[in-house]
């Protein structure tokens, strides 16, 4: 006897996970985040602006904003401590608070006292180092693993964003309110940056009532967790090269030759703008992008920025230079939103501000190291040369660093093993 098979009822496709800007909670982080990079790059701006009305002198300004730099560096690494010690959404509202705090001393010391200034910009840097670690990890709090690279690409439009609209917005308010008035207004922005973002949905480290580890140790243990991952360790060590050479190299040589080459400043004014363009762009590919070989991808877009340098040496058409530059941008992005999104998978998420927090502090801290060298050396050897020098290293080091264990998958392989 013969039986009629039943049919088989296919089981329903499941939905597509909501976008991530259809979430509100990432939404509020998302908005937190883009106030504190329009204040972040307008800063620089304003007192640049400060100087051109004889409100500061240009030593003055050289001083402020490395003082603003030094605190920076300083609070990145403890923010990262902080940030995996204690909520959070903690310290992003204290550190936001305290930049909010130093814009009103900025506007107070400006023309009277050059001593205020500086401890303000400190204050002002220290609060934006903190922040971002905390941001970093707060992200992957807000937001599920199946979305994180969608939320690291909304996170990088942010950035490029504020990059390219923050000075324009600045010269556009420049025209109807004075100096004071444009630094109070960085305050504000501060002040979003602290109250818009939401609590993570990860439980309050401070709740937990164990004893806990120094602060040295702990800093040490974030040290060990990224020395964990061999990827991460490569990725750190190709990014500040590309940092501390390349990018150094353009932004000394970029001017120079925009004047002497071209005789014009419109080529260095349409190869930056052409560079943040090129990242919206990147940004934008990586969300709509997942390739199999996501490390592969990243090192090969982080070499891309050698292409900057290397239009720099050759006598080519002012476009050329301009390609280049939206090539460089787009190569970036490419790096920066699958580098962050293995960062919130693969590291430990009690750790993970402390290893965001090296991640900052290697790649920023050398980044004035290799502008105070690139100067000196091209005067020493010339631009060409020193451009030559620079372009390979940002071509070979990625390369090389894509040969380390586990950079192929960048960490978790998606396919067959390595």
């Amino acid at each position: 006897m013969t039986t009629t098979p039943v049919p088989l009822t296919p089981r329903p496709t499941p939905p597509p996970p909501r976008s991530v800007l259809r979430d509100p909670a990432f939404l509020r982080l998302w908005v937190g985040t883009t106030a504190s990079g329009l204040a972040t790059w307008a800063l620089p701006f304003v007192l640049g602006l400060a100087v051109l009305h004889r409100d500061l002198g240009a030593a003055g300004l050289g001083l402020v904003l490395a003082a603003r730099t030094a605190g920076f560096l300083v609070a990145v690494a403890v923010g990262g401590v902080l940030a995996d010690r204690h909520s959070r959404r903690a310290v992003v509202l204290w550190s936001a608070l305290a930049a909010a705090v130093a814009a009103p001393l900025l506007a107070a010391g400006l023309g009277r006292s050059l001593v205020l200034m500086t401890v303000a910009a400190a204050l002002a840097g220290a609060g934006q180092g903190a922040c971002r670690p905390a941001f970093q990890a707060l992200t992957a709090e807000v937001v599920d693993t199946d979305r994180r690279q969608s939320a690291n690409a909304a996170m990088s439009l942010s950035v490029r964003t504020s990059t390219l609209a923050g000075p324009a917005l600045t010269a556009l308010v420049a025209a109807f309110v004075d100096v004071r008035t444009l630094l109070l207004g960085i305050g504000l922005l501060w002040l979003v940056a602290a109250f818009m973002p939401g609590r993570g949905a990860a439980a309050d480290p401070s709740a937990d009532r164990t004893p806990r580890a120094s602060f040295r140790a702990e800093f040490i243990d974030g040290i060990r967790e990224a020395r964990r991952h061999p990827w991460f360790l490569a990725g750190l060590g190709a990014l500040t090269a590309v940092v501390a050479l390349g990018y150094s190299a353009t932004s000394v040589a970029l001017p120079l030759i925009s004047r002497d080459r071209y005789g014009t400043e419109w080529v260095l004014a349409a190869a930056m703008t052409a560079y943040t363009v090129g990242a919206l762009g990147g940004a934008l590919l990586t969300t709509r992008r997942q390739p199999g070989s996501p490390g592969w991808m990243a090192f090969a877009g982080l070499a891309a920025y050698g292409f900057a340098p290397l239009s720099l040496m050759l006598p080519v058409h002012p476009l050329v230079v301009i390609a280049a530059y939206v090539v460089a941008g787009i190569g970036i992005e490419l790096f920066n939103v699958p580098w962050f999104t293995a960062a919130q998978r693969e590291v430990a998420p009690a750790k993970l501000a402390r290893v965001s927090s090296l991640d900052f502090l290697v790649s920023y801290g050398l980044a004035p190291v290799g502008l105070a060298l690139i100067a000196p050396a091209i005067d020493a050897f010339g631009v060409t040369p020193v451009l030559a020098v620079c372009a390979a290293a940002c071509f070979l080091v990625p390369a090389a660093a894509a040969l380390a264990p586990t950079t192929r998958h960048l960490g978790r392989p998606t396919t067959a093993a390595d």
